[in-house]
């Protein structure tokens, strides 16, 4: 591929990204940040290719040059057969090299404490609970008595704290836009924290492969004015209530669309949003990988059924 049609390809890139950001669309990549981890994770890759700028640009400029200046018809460059050192050009050679890897080693470093996942951004962090399910997630608003089946409704301006966790095999969840990929295991809880600075919207997705629904296992992420959350948390009164039994039916091997089919709503790609039925269940749902006795409740430990439409494990 030639630098001028790689050129071309970085452009088309930034105009459709650019044409994404203004229609509204799903975001889908930390190079359009919505919040402070994916501005941070954007700035130290454009840091890295600064960098690196150094060791690439001389050798796409000196690699033509030295072709033309010491071709065979009409070479212009000193005849020196006997030359076999130059102190300058190995310092250069080597000294340049080791600089840029002690920066860039810095830097990753740098940037690896400052996005510990763990590390609140703020005071005061909305708290939410994510299971990850066959092939689904579920998120829970202890505070706010309400849960939804693949949407992660957030508040502009307020930290995050997402604590994450799995009802099936281990899963990945990973919100590009907004923050870094973490791990969840059942009977094991991970953490999650990061912040939206401005409204829109972005895609989530579990990038841990779980089997045939794993390609559609994504969910919409909501970063609302503070306003309009409150009045989006007044919606799990209108919804259906996630107690145990409704749990143990979206627990089932399904995607969205037939896991409403299952509950008896329309069958869609629509968001569940439910009232909480129980403000523990999160902890309770960890604590029967534990042997204490609950392994039969919420759906039990073993592999999950299909929808009620398939055929039983």
């Amino acid at each position: 591929m030639s630098w001028a049609r790689l050129a071309a390809g970085c452009l088309l890139a930034l105009i459709a990204t650019d044409a994404a950001l203004a229609s509204g669309a799903l975001q889908q990549s930390f190079l359009q940040p919505m919040g402070p981890v994916a501005q941070e994770q954007a700035t130290h890759l454009m840091r890295v290719v600064g960098i690196t700028m150094i060791v690439i640009l001389p050798v796409l400029l000196g690699v033509p040059l030295i072709l033309w200046r010491y071709r065979y018809a009409k070479p212009r460059g000193a005849y020196a057969p006997e030359w076999e050192f130059s102190g300058k050009l190995e310092y250069a050679l080597w000294g340049v090299p080791v600089l840029i890897v002690i920066v860039l080693a810095s830097w990753l470093w740098y940037s690896t404490h400052k996005l510990d996942p763990y590390e609140p951004l703020g005071p005061d962090p909305l708290q939410v609970q994510a299971i990850g399910l066959d092939w689904k997630w579920v998120f829970i608003y202890p505070a706010e008595g309400i849960a939804t089946v693949d949407e992660l409704v957030v508040p502009v301006g307020r930290p995050v704290e997402l604590t994450l966790t799995t009802d099936t095999v281990m899963q990945s969840l990973l919100i590009a836009p907004l923050t870094g990929q973490i791990y969840a295991m059942p009977g094991m809880t991970t953490r999650l924290n990061f912040a939206a600075t401005r409204t829109g919207q972005a895609e989530g997705e579990n990038t841990q492969f779980n089997g045939d629904g794993f390609g559609r296992q994504k969910f919409t992420v909501r970063a609302l004015d503070p306003a309009d959350y409150i009045v989006w948390t007044a919606r799990g009164d209108n919804g259906p209530t996630l107690d145990e039994a409704t749990y143990a039916t979206l627990r089932r091997r399904t995607v969205l669309a037939d896991a409403r089919g299952d509950l008896g709503l329309e069958k869609s790609a629509e968001p569940i949003v439910m009232a909480l039925g129980q403000q523990d269940m999160f902890g309770e749902i960890v604590a029967k990988y534990h042997g204490d006795g609950e392994a039969e409740r919420w759906g039990g430990t073993g592999l999950p059924q299909t929808g009620m439409t398939g055929a039983a494990e």
